[in-house]
């Protein structure tokens, strides 16, 4: 039996000295589970986890530092990182807009700032989708603000524009929703914009699941683009973890039971309790049995 445990927790990275540490002290009837609290209370780290945890220090140097400068060779090799472990970002480009300019006015300057906030944290796939009409002159009932904005990051590829026409006088625009949801669902990366998309979500099952997941709203505050630290809500990933393709796990921590031996959870009970350690965990009414004596297989009699 212990041969088997062993083999088990050797699988998910836990050390060998380790299991056989826990496995002595618990004995050969120990649960599976009071092994793993065992080896996480005891500190005990899977080998990969801890490899996740000590990063190469290249990958710790800020990409504004001002060390001296990098070789062309060991640029290449950070972005290929960063790509690697980074989500491509999609921007909804007229929802940022039309947000820095207060719903009044398309400024171009909203769109810069949030490109330059992913920037700087190291993603190197961005794109940002505005209509093609944009280009266009700004008219009295669409002003736009700073245009040239925009030629400017078209030219760094990084926006693109949906298409538009005009037919007999009037325009015909191509829904550019429709292109942010599929360019970032192909990507699997993340959609910039505080637009729900519902009527996409209705259209494609995959694609509700998808903008319910990988939606980053954000706010404006003083010419500063600030998503929030929890795009799914206070039980969801962080920030980091919500924008990497690689999310760093915190170590989970066995928080005491606030009721300690007073506790009447039994089994049920998901709070750490040490003196449960060396025992299985049985049910309020199994414990109860134990404690009185009663057979178990009478107690289940009597309760049918």
């Amino acid at each position: 039996v212990n041969q088997s445990k062993l083999d088990l927790f050797c699988k998910l990275g836990y050390g060998k000295q380790d299991i056989c540490k826990v496995l002595e002290n618990l004995g050969p009837e120990a649960l599976e589970d009071d092994v793993l609290k065992e080896l996480i209370r005891m500190g005990s780290k899977p080998q990969a986890l801890e490899n996740q945890a000590q990063p190469s220090p290249l990958k710790l140097v800020a990409r504004g530092s001002c060390s001296t400068t990098p070789g062309l060779k060991q640029l290449g090799e950070d972005e290929s990182d960063s790509s690697d472990s980074l989500r491509p970002i999609v921007i909804d480009g007229s929802n940022v807009a039309m947000s820095h300019g207060n719903k009044e006015v398309f400024s171009c300057w909203g769109i810069r700032l949030a490109v330059d906030w992913f920037r700087e944290r190291g993603h190197t796939y961005i794109k940002v989708f505005v209509p093609l009409w944009r280009k266009e002159p700004p008219r009295q009932d669409s002003p736009i603000a700073d245009q040239h904005i925009l030629e400017e990051l078209e030219k760094q590829s990084i926006l693109v524009y949906t298409p538009s026409r005009k037919v007999k006088g009037k325009r015909v625009v191509c829904y550019d929703d429709r292109y942010i949801v599929k360019v970032a669902y192909e990507k699997d990366g993340v959609i910039v914009s505080n637009d729900h998309y519902r009527d996409l979500q209705n259209e494609n099952p995959e694609w509700k699941w998808f903008i319910e997941q990988r939606l980053l709203m954000y706010s404006f505050v003083s010419n500063r683009f600030m998503p929030p630290d929890d795009p799914l809500g206070r039980h969801g990933p962080t920030l980091d973890n919500f924008l990497s393709k690689k999310p760093v796990l915190p170590e989970k921590k066995w928080q005491p039971c606030p009721y300690g031996k007073k506790c009447t959870y039994g089994n049920k009970c998901k709070f750490y309790h040490p003196e449960r350690l060396h025992q299985a965990q049985l049910s309020v009414a199994d414990e109860l049995r134990a404690k009185t004596k009663v057979p178990l297989t009478l107690g289940k009699e009597e309760e049918k």
